[in-house]
């Protein structure tokens, strides 16, 4: 039997937002799986929330069996919560949810966004902020699952027309219906928008905020 060749790809980790709720329909689980399934097939790894349970528990899973890298990454206090049965992959406990999303974020080449709830959107909109501030220019996209994220999309067009969001950031959330035609599109994002920091300034001035923290912990 001939072996599926992997499709190339300008991108590594893939780092994904999704639910960890165990109530959701079946539409949702087969967009979980469908990523999933691209994300293999084009040697992709996964960074993601470090649950086992929900959208989160139905991806890692999907990607682990396909022989690629699964990283999770969960705050200590949810372990208990979103950890149930076998973990897969490396598991990465860290100590809050800031620190949660700085990794995921230092860890992955683009983000997407699977059906979720309030932390899903959260996560969205921050590296989207990041994007819009000019502290990355990672590609964000979301799977639009039958319709779930129209008002959300809706609610950017108002932000628009009501003068919040500049024109030009429209294009830093990319969606698309299925994880296919998403990724795809993510491979030959381009950002046309101006970013409010310079990114280097930001990275230099992150890491000297570190170096500074690191300083005040190791002092007598």
């Amino acid at each position: 039997m001939e072996e599926k060749k992997e499709a190339k790809s300008r991108f590594k980790r893939v780092c994904v937002f999704c639910g960890s709720s165990p109530d959701y329909k079946y539409c949702y689980r087969k967009a979980a799986v469908d990523l999933g399934n691209e994300l293999v097939s084009r040697g992709l790894d996964l960074v993601y929330g470090g649950g086992s349970v929900g959208l989160m528990g139905l991806i890692s899973e999907e990607v682990h069996r396909g022989g690629r890298h699964v990283l999770g990454i969960i705050p200590k206090a949810l372990m208990k919560k979103e950890l149930i049965g076998v973990t897969l992959g490396e598991v990465k406990p860290v100590d809050h949810m800031h620190q949660r999303k700085a990794e995921m974020a230092r860890n992955a080449d683009c983000f997407i966004a699977l059906p979720g709830g309030f932390g899903t959107l959260e996560e969205l909109f921050e590296v989207t902020t990041w994007s819009q501030l000019g502290i990355h220019n990672k590609p964000v996209g979301l799977i639009n699952v039958e319709g779930y994220y129209d008002p959300i999309l809706n609610f950017i067009d108002k932000s628009i027309d009501e003068g919040f969001i500049y024109p030009s950031q429209r294009s830093i959330i990319v969606s698309a219906s299925n994880a296919k035609e998403l990724v795809q599109k993510l491979e030959y994002y381009v950002p046309s928008h101006d970013g409010v920091v310079a990114k280097a300034k930001w990275e230099a001035q992150e890491a000297e905020a570190s170096t500074s923290d690191l300083k005040t912990e190791t002092a007598p």
